[in-house]
C-alpha cells in the first residue's frame, strides 16, 4: 500500500511517501495505528487519547476521503489501494 503525507504531517514523520506492507482487509483505522508505530510523532496529530482519528486528519483511500465511505475507519484495504493524510488547512480571502 502507498502512503503519502502532506504538508506538516510530512514534516513530523520526516518522510514524503512510503510503502506500507500490511494484510489484505486491514482496516484504515489499522492501517493508521501501523503508520503511527512506524512515525510515533504522528500520534498527537492523528489520534486522540481514546485512540479514535481527529476528524481534522483526512485521509484519502484511492482518493475518496475515508469518512465518506461506508464503514469510515471500519474500511477495508487492499495491498493495491492508495493511502493520502492531509491536515487541516486555513485560509483564504479576507
Amino acid at each position: 500500500m502507498r502512503v503519502t503525507l502532506f504538508a506538516n504531517f510530512r514534516e513530523h514523520a520526516g518522510v514524503k511517501s512510503f510503502d506500507l506492507d500490511l494484510p489484505a482487509c486491514t482496516t484504515v483505522q489499522q492501517a493508521v495505528e501501523a503508520i503511527i508505530q512506524r512515525y510515533p510523532a504522528l500520534r498527537r496529530h492523528w489520534l486522540n487519547e481514546a485512540g479514535e482519528i481527529h476528524a481534522h486528519v483526512h485521509i484519502f483511500v484511492n482518493g475518496e476521503e475515508y469518512l465518506t465511505l461506508p464503514e469510515a475507519e471500519r474500511t477495508l484495504l487492499q495491498p493495491q489501494d492508495s493511502l493520502d493524510f492531509f491536515p487541516p488547512v486555513a485560509g483564504g480571502q479576507l
